[in-house]
C-alpha cells in the first residue's frame, strides 16, 4: 500500500504538458507550410492534401489538450482540498504535519489515513459536500507500507 505526505502531495500537484504544446507546435507549423506550398502551385495537391492532414493532427492535439486540461481542473481541486484535510487531522490529533499519511493524493471517501507517530490506521468518512468528515480506526491488512515522501 501506498501513502503519501504532504510534502509529496504539494511538490507533486503540477503535471508536465510541454510535449503535447511540442507536438501542436510541430502540426501548426506543418500546416502553414504547407499551406504556403499549396498556394504557391496550385496545381499540385499533395501539399494542400498533407495540410489537410497537418490541420487534423493539430485538431486532435489540441482536442487532447483540452481534456487533459478538465481532467487536469479537477485533480487539481481534489488535490487543493487534502493539504487543509491533513492539517486538520494534524491538529486534531496533535501532531506534526509531517506524521500524517494519506493512500490517495486526492480527497476521496475511504481512503485511509495513517499517523505515524501513533502508529495508528483510519478509514475517512466523508459527508456529501466535503465539508466535514469522521475517521474510525481501522486495521490493515498489509502492514508493508510505501512512504513517499
Amino acid at each position: 500500500m501506498n501513502f503519501y505526505t504532504i510534502n509529496y502531495i504539494q511538490s507533486h500537484q503540477n503535471t508536465d504538458r510541454t510535449a503535447l504544446y511540442i507536438l501542436m507546435i510541430v502540426a501548426a507549423s506543418a500546416m502553414i507550410i504547407f499551406t504556403m506550398l499549396y498556394l504557391r502551385d496550385r496545381f499540385n495537391t499533395r501539399y494542400r492534401d498533407l495540410g489537410i492532414i497537418a490541420l487534423l493532427f493539430l485538431i486532435l492535439f489540441a482536442g487532447t489538450q483540452y481534456e487533459k486540461y478538465i481532467q487536469n481542473n479537477v485533480q487539481k481541486s481534489k488535490a487543493a482540498q487534502i493539504v487543509p484535510f491533513i492539517k486538520s487531522v494534524a491538529d486534531d490529533a496533535n501532531v506534526k504535519e509531517s506524521d500524517v499519511m494519506v493512500s490517495s493524493t486526492s480527497l476521496q471517501d475511504g481512503m485511509i489515513i495513517r499517523i505515524d507517530s501513533k502508529n495508528e490506521d483510519y478509514q475517512l468518512n466523508l459527508n456529501e459536500d466535503n465539508n466535514s468528515y469522521t475517521l474510525t480506526h481501522a486495521h490493515v491488512i498489509d502492514h508493508h507500507v510505501y512512504v513517499q515522501k
